[in-house]
């Protein structure tokens, strides 16, 4: 990766981690010397989205953090709907992480999984290329062996960042849940991406022996 594309994704990230971590937490305690703390934490947690929807209509695309973000505003009016539940304001990311998670290993029953159509859909290639490139690797056995595996790890991951999260929801109070929740994604996530980018050198290394020996 070159060294303006690694400052871009720092960039990013940092940016996401102040936008989705700490504004919410200092919104939300500033919120509450003015209202009753469901709005407050309602209010902070919709900070998120409204960025989401600002990079949305600015670029014209949904991307698959701007989906997520929506689908948990409609859990937040959910509970608002239900009588004004912090509970479930606060697991509104869990429940789609876990739906998420659930939609990864759902997958794998279908002939191609869900990280097929991921790593087509993000590749810094052209989509055609990348399509045609993955479609000749798709005769190998292992070539699907490796996606298959990607796709329950990342599954699995999702799952086990959602139940930590359940579970910190009942055992810490908002203010802390909102701190160290970022914390728990971003470590679960970045655990899940540096093991990603290991395993596919590794079997990048051994698909291409494959390659070169039919050849």
């Amino acid at each position: 990766m070159k060294l303006a594309s690694k400052r871009k994704v720092i960039q990013s990230v940092i940016g996401s981690i102040f936008i989705n971590g700490l504004v919410p937490v200092v919104l939300y305690h500033v919120f509450l010397n003015h209202f009753s703390s469901f709005v407050s934490l309602l209010l902070a947690t919709s900070v998120p989205l409204l960025d989401n929807l600002y990079h949305i209509v600015k670029h014209r695309k949904a991307d698959a953090f701007g989906l997520f973000m929506l689908t948990g505003f409609v859990l937040s009016l959910l509970a608002f709907l239900l009588g004004g539940s912090e509970k479930l304001i606060l697991m509104r990311e869990s429940l789609v992480t876990g739906i998420l998670g659930l939609i990864f290993i759902g997958s794998l029953f279908y002939s191609k999984p869900l990280i097929y159509h991921f790593a087509i859909r993000f590749s810094s290639s052209d989509e055609s290329e990348q399509k045609g490139k993955f479609a000749s690797h798709w005769e190998f056995p292992y070539f699907r062996f490796v996606l298959r595996v990607m796709t329950a790890v990342w599954g699995m991951a999702l799952l086990v960042e959602a139940v930590i999260k359940t579970i910190l929801v009942y055992e810490l109070s908002t203010p802390a849940f909102l701190a160290v929740s970022q914390i728990v994604f971003y470590s679960v996530i970045g655990g899940t991406i540096l093991w990603t980018v290991i395993y596919r050198r590794f079997a990048k290394t051994r698909l291409d022996l494959l390659i070169a020996s039919r050849n």
